[in-house]
């Protein structure tokens, strides 16, 4: 997982009325919670737009007020309308307590099925991984070279070292699905 730093500065002023006044100042209000630790914390707007405006997973090295702290972003909350960043929440992180993310997935192969006419049809965008945020990759690659036609593989059929997926089991990842075409030259 790679890093991202990012520094804030300690709130004392909590409510409505507070929060938008620092939405104002082009600040975000922030959490940091776990192991332990509550703290209230804002970051300039324009620091998190490569954190949040990417399909990478980071995780966060958090400098508040001089204090340092590992973490990961839990819950992200955007404007309905104007779609930027009304708050942040962050969950401290350790080397020996796991956390769960949710990673996303990348397709890896050119499937059998698809060369025999057949479509591929990714149903599922995202795994939530437990694991040590050490252990968590970038992206979960799924090998989809020997998928059929009219095949799938479900959660329960992958195994990556380290990680449990805490998915349901029997969710579909991935199928090929038959086509018109595909139908019809089975049949010829």
């Amino acid at each position: 997982m790679k890093v991202f730093e990012l520094s804030g500065v300690a709130r004392t002023e909590f409510g409505k009325k507070a929060a938008k006044n620092l939405r104002k100042e082009e600040l975000v209000p922030c959490n940091l919670y776990g192991l332990g630790i509550n703290k209230a914390f804002t970051v300039k707007a324009a620091d998190i737009q490569k954190l949040i405006v990417t399909p990478v997973v980071y995780a966060v090295k958090l400098n508040i007020d001089g204090a340092e702290q590992m973490a990961v972003i839990k819950e992200l909350q955007f404007h309905p309308i104007k779609d930027n960043v009304l708050h942040i929440d962050f969950l401290a992180v350790d080397e020996k307590k796991p956390v769960v993310v949710a990673i996303p997935i990348q397709l890896e192969g050119h499937a059998e099925g698809v060369k025999a006419g057949g479509k591929l049809s990714l149903q599922m965008r995202k795994f939530n991984v437990k694991g040590i945020y050490t252990n968590i990759p970038e992206t979960m690659v799924v090998d989809v070279t020997t998928l059929g036609l009219g095949k799938k593989i479900l959660v329960g059929d992958l195994h990556f070292d380290n990680l449990e997926l805490t998915n349901p089991q029997n969710a579909v990842v991935v199928q090929v699905k038959a086509t018109r075409a595909s139908a019809q030259a089975a049949q010829a």
